[in-house]
């Protein structure tokens, strides 16, 4: 619905060469032209890319598939050399650590920020998304999302969904596991000759240093521990680990030691 309700000029809209793999699917859906502004060597977003003339601006924070996060100052300066367009800051993954840029929206009527219970809430079947900007922006979604679709999440997710932020302490406590378990795996996988960046999400973005990522993706799925391969330029030797429980993340370790010592 934001694609089609703000990024509908002859330009190009500009988001990372590395990101959520739906732009592009969305930008070609709907005929949007779009600029893709490659990462650094360290999977940052280059704040200077997104400063020429462009249809909007969208960008995942923390980035995916790596996990890395962009400092609040960097999504104003970006912003605010854009004021003539819209910049959506999709916040998927933001509660497991990261700072959001909600705190900006006071300051910025361009700025559109996206979030969802499908990651840190473990709602993803109930569809729940939600976008925070302007009153005019949010009137102009509305305007286009009803044309659509006027009904656009049903009772039982508007209930589990209700119940799911009344719960705070629980949605607290199972995201700090999370967070708690991300650290202890991200320690030991360094140990093992992996190498990655660090990660503000809920899973790790890794390489090895000498075995191919699809080689371990394969083996792994043998082993029925699936993880996620990009056979993509750049990163078509990386494997993205989602964290799971400590035994699940043990079991990867064990299997991983196993498939090391055979390689």
């Amino acid at each position: 619905m934001s694609f089609l309700t703000f990024f509908n000029s002859e330009k190009p809209i500009f988001f990372p060469d590395i990101t959520y793999s739906f732009y592009d699917v969305w930008a070609d859906l709907f005929r949007i032209p779009y600029e893709t502004k490659a990462l650094d060597e360290n999977f940052m977003i280059r704040k200077e890319d997104y400063y020429g003339e462009n249809g909007g601006v969208i960008f995942p924070n923390p980035n995916a598939p790596t996990g890395v996060l962009m400092p609040l100052a960097d999504i104003r300066d970006i912003v605010e050399h854009n004021s003539d367009v819209i910049v959506i800051v999709d916040e998927a993954y933001i509660d497991f650590g990261g700072e959001t840029a909600q705190s900006l929206l006071k300051d910025y009527e361009n700025l559109l920020i996206v979030q969802t219970f499908s990651k840190s809430r473990s709602l993803a079947g109930l569809r729940i998304g939600y976008a925070m900007g302007s009153e005019e922006l949010i009137r102009a979604l509305n305007d286009v999302k009803y044309s659509f679709n006027s009904y656009t999440i049903n009772r039982p997710s508007i209930l589990l969904g209700v119940a799911s932020v009344e719960d705070d302490a629980y949605f607290r406590e199972t995201t700090a596991k999370i967070v708690t378990t991300r650290e202890w795996f991200k320690e030991d996988m360094m140990k093992r000759r992996l190498s990655l960046p660090d990660s503000w999400a809920n899973f790790l973005f890794a390489t090895h240093r000498s075995v191919s990522a699809r080689d371990i993706f394969e083996a792994a799925k043998k082993q029925n521990i699936y993880v996620r391969y990009f056979a993509k330029e750049r990163i078509d030797n990386y494997l993205r680990i989602t964290i799971g429980t400590d035994e699940e993340m043990k079991a990867f370790l064990t299997f991983f030691d196993k498939f090391e010592n055979l390689s």
